[in-house]
């Protein structure tokens, strides 16, 4: 599958894939962005607009819909678990796919975040994080400022207990 994908523009040569996901899996998607790949996701798109789109920018289709993956011209991997931890390890191994860069995304609309100066977002975030942290980043598209808190540890610890650390033997 992998050579395939890469002859068909879905896997750029540095492979890096795009993905678009299906209203089925909103969640996988969140997560997928969360892990560094450009993930789109309309949870409100008819199966033909959802065909269109997936060819125009040359993006694998991630369905759970089995009538969604026998239309023609259009790359689709079936996704059959139920839960996002299990579909994750299932698309990654898959499509024998590294974490690509975590949290170098928006998980909210799948923009690339930029690093923010400090100074740039006072007033913009609680006092107490203002004060406790050093490192932001911003979504150029949302507005949304992310920092290295709790909650990105407890992510951070999940995606390592998920086994995606490692390059993937190609």
């Amino acid at each position: 599958m992998w050579h395939a994908l890469v002859s068909s523009g879905i896997i750029s040569s540095r492979g890096s894939m795009r993905f678009l996901v299906d209203e089925m899996l909103g969640s996988l998607a969140k997560w997928l962005r969360i892990l560094g790949y450009d993930t789109a996701y309309f949870p409100r798109m008819e199966d033909n607009d959802l065909i269109r789109l997936a060819r125009a920018e040359g993006r694998l289709l991630l369905t759970r819909d089995t009538q969604l993956t026998r239309r023609k011209g259009v790359e689709c991997l079936l996704v059959e678990s139920s839960e996002v931890e299990e579909q994750l390890r299932e698309v990654f191994r898959r499509l024998r796919l590294p974490a690509n860069r975590p949290f170098s995304r928006c998980p909210l609309c799948n923009a690339p975040l930029q690093e923010a100066e400090k100074a740039s977002i006072k007033g913009r975030v609680p006092p107490y994080v203002f004060k406790t942290q050093e490192h932001f980043s911003i979504c150029p598209r949302c507005g949304k400022i992310y920092w290295r808190g709790t909650h990105w540890q407890r992510m951070r610890r999940r995606i390592s207990g998920l086994g995606f650390d490692k390059k993937p033997n190609l």
